[in-house]
């Protein structure tokens, strides 16, 4: 074995023992409905409690500060990083994201942590294809109107392309909503779309106001993962769908060797040559090791209220796409 690979797996346990470490100063599972405290995310009551922000142990504080500083230093070169990083992958994981939540015209989607636009963008361009079938379904029942009456419903149809649909983006970092702005006006993204600077542990919205919250690559830097997962639920309709992309833990033993040796050597190398900055992206390799294995977020989402909960796995569980309804 290499001496880079044995480095590598030596990094990943490491982070398997920290994790573990934190994981056993929390409140047992049972206590979540009412002190929630999962050290990935849990609240606790202590002025000074602790968590993890990477391999480091920090105040709840602290690591706010410091994740939305990273967020602040990436934003301009996140897309970028992206691509970089995952050699454009990311791209293709957010497609099947948006097949599996098969929104239809008119639904009411909130997107947090989504600053940069990347699901809202692709929501609006799956429902405008949905209400596209759907004009030339209907067109097909009305055979014997002329051509004048069928520009003209054409041209009223155009006029309302997402069916009144609707994504709002909610974001707690500003530079990366900035972003967002930006590739919205330079693509043409306006209609049906809307930006909101709020915190996923305190949403600024109504109760049972949306029909779909996604987050995706965001909830693994929220400090109280069940407050987030508390108020997803609160503002989804009854009936409404919590979807959540996000990095997990691979399932096959030769693959995860590979991708620690990716992950610790060359991420941040990646990270430093195109962004400037080492120590973001050596925090986010940190970040995904750390974060709550497919079934522990799972039983965290159904300790919420969430029903039907259940994940897929996409790459061998490089990522997974977690779902659950508010019923």
């Amino acid at each position: 074995m290499s001496l880079r690979l044995r480095e590598s797996k030596m990094a990943a346990s490491i982070a398997a023992a920290s994790c573990r470490a934190l994981r056993g100063r929390c409140e047992p599972r049972w206590l979540l409905g009412w002190g929630r405290q999962l050290c990935s995310g849990g609240r606790r009551a202590a002025a000074d409690a602790r968590t993890s922000f990477g391999f480091q142990t920090v105040t709840e504080a602290e690591k706010g500060e410091k994740v939305n500083q990273i967020f602040e230093n990436v934003a301009k070169k996140y897309d970028i990083m992206n691509d970089a990083m995952s050699l454009g992958i990311h791209r293709i994981w957010k497609d099947i994201f948006l097949h599996h939540m098969n929104p239809y015209p008119g639904t009411q989607l909130l997107d947090v942590a989504g600053g940069t636009g990347d699901i809202a963008f692709r929501f609006i361009n799956y429902v405008r294809s949905q209400r596209e079938h759907q004009v030339r379904q209907k067109l097909r029942t009305h055979q014997n109107l002329s051509w004048q009456e069928i520009t003209k419903l054409y041209q009223e149809e155009e006029q309302k392309s997402l069916g009144d649909s609707h994504v709002v983006v909610c974001d707690i970092n500003k530079e990366m909503l900035k972003v967002g702005k930006q590739k919205s006006q330079r693509l043409g993204y306006s209609e049906g779309l809307s930006w909101v600077l709020g915190n996923a542990e305190e949403l600024p919205f109504q109760d049972d106001n949306f029909d779909v919250y996604t987050i995706a690559f965001g909830i693994r830097n929220v400090t109280h993962i069940d407050q987030a997962l508390q108020e997803a639920y609160r503002v989804l309709k009854p009936g409404g769908r919590f979807l959540c992309l996000e990095f997990s833990h691979v399932n096959n033993s030769l693959l995860s060797s590979l991708y620690d040796l990716y992950s610790f050597q060359v991420i941040p190398v990646l990270g430093e040559v195109i962004a400037g900055d080492w120590k973001s992206y050596q925090y986010l390799v940190e970040s995904i090791r750390c974060f709550l294995t497919q079934e522990e977020f799972k039983e965290m989402m159904e300790d919420v209220g969430f029903m039907k909960v259940e994940y897929r796995n996409l790459s061998s569980g490089i990522v997974a796409i977690h779902s659950g309804f508010k019923l």
